[in-house]
């Protein structure tokens, strides 16, 4: 078995999915940003007011690093971790990457009460996430192994077509 590497932007259903998905399969669950915060002693947000988006992108990239001995885990990982194309090498190597995306408006509406989501502090967080998704839908759908739709699905739904691709594997 292999790890399975949950990838998209944010509101795309990863935490969600990735709890219930490795539950049901029974493999251990791992969320990188909350490993990331416990490392740091910060949150996320915190990490991008106080270091920036580029010392965060670092964090990242080491996180995954430590991962390599990691086996059958359900991963979470940031909305841009995949941006790096040294993260995605190292992620492949490690496992599968299933991308949960979900259109911007099914996003917005997921995230807009959320104050812990640094991208979306600015006066039009759906222009914003408009922006971010056209830069990078494309990397996403280009190294993913599977693509689910959540933008209407439930949780279980979305669990249910992922345990039927890796069954098909």
């Amino acid at each position: 078995m292999m790890n399975i590497i949950l990838i998209g932007f944010m509101g795309s259903g990863k935490s969600a999915v990735g709890q219930k998905l490795a539950k049901e399969l029974t493999l251990d669950y791992l969320d990188t940003d909350q490993l990331i915060e416990k490392t740091e002693k910060m949150s996320i947000n915190e990490i991008f007011t106080r270091k920036g988006e580029s010392s965060f992108r670092d964090l990242e990239t080491n996180v995954i690093k430590t991962l390599r001995d990691y086996d059958n885990f359900v991963i979470s990982t940031g909305g841009g971790m995949v941006l790096r194309p040294e993260n995605v090498k190292m992620l492949k190597e490690i496992g599968l990457l299933v991308l949960l995306w979900a259109e911007p408006e099914v996003i917005y509406q997921r995230v807009k009460s959320e104050t812990r989501r640094p991208l979306l502090k600015v006066a039009d967080p759906l222009a914003e996430i408009n922006k971010i998704l056209g830069q990078r839908g494309p990397i996403y759908s280009q190294v993913a192994d599977h693509k689910v739709d959540t933008s209407k699905l439930s949780v279980e739904a979305i669990v249910a077509e992922v345990k039927e691709w890796l069954e098909s594997k």
